[in-house]
């Protein structure tokens, strides 16, 4: 193997980590993970719940998993403020979450290949992991849906194009779980409550001495009746960098496939931006496809990117073609490169959360790899109450058009905030697997002008937790964090003394506005509850999360988890194509790793 570029870029990023005081993890590839030491059902000496704040200083209490000296641990929550700042879903990471440094052995695979030198991965955040919080001083934890895909559709592109596996950071576990489809109750098309929540818990199936709770909400399909007339603002980049034959020409799919799903009293927009902004087709109604699709193929990529001027353009045409009482939504296509004009991450969000007062959503759609900036198009995503997927392939381009465009845009609800409340005579310790990014603070769960997340018709939230019933063993290792002693609870608990956990979603209709309260449901689960087997549903999501989790490069987990994760999937193959899709995804994955 030659000592390429690449190497030596790999090099130069490790004395960097090395010099700014971070402690990498033991070793690379496959091995990296192993140190991890999960408790046994045979062992004997319990964890105590006096959790402790280590960012504090404080050494812990006795039977606490041990800190690494070379890293710093900080709190799941500090507090309610500095879990969620002004508006909750722009905190980033929870305050507790442990930075995860990247190791060549994720971040350079196939060395000799002309993709993996020829390709540059997506900026993004760092990866994070959130620790165990201790139940007995915070038993409640908070945060918003998410049904982005995003991260899953990256993993498939890595693995399937370029024959690499995602960096750490670039790994968010809740789109991988939440891409596929479970089996939980949907309710009627006219149900008063636009979603029904489906809960589960079970012995871990990847035979961690844990116990899993799962947390399933299933949204009813649009009413038929309610066949609203969309305005949708294509908003397409047509920069130098989209020339990519992987980058504008499935733009232009998608636009042209979108007319098929489209109905003719639909209106469409076009707004692209380069060096400067230009409006290629005002509002215009579907049962006019030639004009439109005129437009589509004869757009060209050239010129800078003047990305936030482009916005401002869009939401304008929005709002000459605005349908009262309808679905009124920008469709952001590009790689995400906003280098001339407003280009930070807040103040685009502030651009998107400024213009989203007016009524218009925003979707964000990625392309290509090379320039694709995840991290701010997830958060503009998010700001635009919308939702981010990554198109890489003229088969999944039409994939999205046909399956994805309108569901993601068609809400059947609004500012959905979930919290689950732990019961702490039953459950030592918890953590939710994923959703790093959502926190919001306990504090503000019942705030209704804090913003939430949005969830499509047909849409699934599936959240995960890990549970260390009372009694139990934390887990142990190098990299673990302390328990965390979360953030300070002063509400009053809710959680029912026979109920082993409960929870509670919030969320408005979709014609609310951010003055109008929202509504609660609950629904709980007993110890009784707790099943020794896993039904397929709760193993797949387990092994997908376990996956997400090995790339990520979770202390929580080890690399030997893959053997499990594959036999697991492929028992469920022939479910549907998605799962048989992901089975073959592990095994290349794995195959990548055992280099």
């Amino acid at each position: 193997m030659q000592f390429t570029a690449r190497h030596r870029s790999t090099l130069l990023s490790l004395l960097i980590t090395l010099s700014t005081g971070l402690s990498l993890s033991t070793g690379c590839g496959a091995d990296s993970a192993e140190s991890s030491d999960w408790p046994s059902s045979s062992d004997s000496e319990p964890a105590t719940s006096g959790g402790s704040n280590s960012s504090s200083g404080d050494d812990g209490d006795e039977g606490e998993a041990p800190l690494d000296p070379a890293r710093s641990y900080p709190t799941k929550k500090d507090a309610g403020a500095a879990k969620a700042p002004a508006s909750a879903l722009d905190a980033g990471a929870p305050s507790g979450a442990t930075a995860t440094p990247t190791t060549p052995s994720l971040s350079d695979q196939s060395d000799d290949s002309p993709e993996s030198v020829a390709t540059t991965p997506p900026k993004a955040m760092p990866a994070v992991v959130s620790p165990f919080v201790d139940t007995s001083k915070d038993p409640f934890s908070t945060f918003g849906a998410d049904v982005d895909t995003a991260s899953y559709d990256y993993l498939r592109q890595s693995l399937q194009t370029y024959k690499q596996v995602p960096r750490p950071e670039l790994v968010r576990v809740e789109d991988y779980v939440n891409y596929f489809k479970y089996g939980y109750a949907i309710p009627a098309a006219d149900a008063a409550q636009p979603f029904a929540i489906s809960l589960a818990a079970a012995a871990h199936p990847l035979g961690r001495a844990t116990t899993l709770v799962r947390v399933g909400i299933q949204a009813k399909a649009a009413p038929k009746t309610e066949n609203k007339q969309a305005n949708l603002v294509f908003l397409v980049d047509v920069s130098g960098s989209m020339a990519d034959p992987l980058k504008l020409p499935l733009v232009k799919r998608v636009l042209n496939e979108a007319l098929k799903v489209l109905a003719t009293t639909d209106k469409v927009s076009i707004v692209t931006y380069a060096g400067d902004t230009r409006v290629r087709l005002a509002p215009t109604l579907v049962s006019s496809p030639e004009t439109i699709t005129k437009v589509i193929n004869a757009l060209e990529a050239g010129g800078g990117t003047a990305g936030a001027s482009g916005i401002n353009l869009a939401y304008e045409q929005a709002q000459a073609g605005f349908v009262a009482g309808g679905i009124n939504h920008v469709i952001l296509c590009t790689d995400g490169d906003f280098n001339i004009g407003v280009s930070s991450n807040e103040a685009l969000v502030a651009l998107v959360k400024e213009k989203r007062a007016s009524g218009v959503t925003l979707t964000a759609l990625g392309f290509g790899r090379d320039n694709l900036n995840d991290a701010m198009m997830e958060r503009v995503s998010n700001a635009g109450n919308g939702s981010y997927s990554i198109v890489y392939s003229e088969d999944q381009a039409i994939e999205y058009a046909n399956e994805r465009l309108l569901s993601t845009i068609v809400h059947v609800a609004k500012d959905m905030k979930i919290q689950v409340e732990f019961n702490p005579a039953e459950v030592l310790a918890y953590r939710l697997v994923g959703y790093e990014d959502r926190a919001i603070a306990d504090t503000l769960f019942r705030d209704d002008k804090v913003d939430g997340g949005e969830v499509g018709a047909e849409h699934r939230v599936t959240a995960l937790y890990e549970v260390v019933r009372t009694g139990g063993v934390l887990p142990t290792g190098a990299g673990v964090p302390a328990l965390s002693a979360g953030e300070a609870s002063t509400g009053a608990r809710e959680v029912d003394p026979s109920e082993l956990v409960r929870v509670k979603v919030r969320s408005k209709a979709v014609t609310a506005t951010d003055a109008d309260p929202a509504t609660e449901v609950t629904a709980s689960l007993k110890p009784a509850d707790i099943s020794p087997t896993p039904d397929a549903d709760l193993t797949w999501a387990a092994a997908v999360a376990g996956f997400a989790e090995v790339l990520r490069l979770s202390p929580y987990t080890s690399a030997n988890d893959l053997a499990t994760v594959e036999t697991l999937v492929t028992a469920q193959k022939d479910r549907d194509s998605d799962r048989a899709e992901f089975v073959q995804l592990v095994g290349t994955a794995r195959a990548l790793l055992n280099k």
